[in-house]
């Protein structure tokens, strides 16, 4: 059986996370995107969600995405009236 949703515990796994931290980034309303399904309520998340979340996080990152590298950033320059006040 393919399935389309995970539980808290299986996304974790899944993101190699512990269900603490997508708890808090939950109630952070941070990370993947998750809702309510069924007569409990149970937090669930979609695998292509989670994909799609991955995908987003590579972008992000500083080494992927070049724009945000700080190397690529223009140097910083000093204000030229800098003194010395002794």
């Amino acid at each position: 059986m393919n399935r389309a949703f995970l539980g808290v515990a299986e996304a974790a796994a899944y993101l190699g996370l512990s269900p603490r931290t997508l708890y808090v980034w939950r109630h952070r309303r941070q990370g993947p995107p998750s809702f309510r399904m069924g007569a409990r309520g149970r937090v669930t998340y979609r695998i292509d969600a989670l994909d799609a979340w991955i995908r987003e996080q590579e972008q992000a990152d500083s080494c992927s995405n070049p724009a945000l590298n700080p190397v690529s950033a223009a140097p910083y320059r000093r204000r030229a009236d800098y003194s010395a006040t002794a």
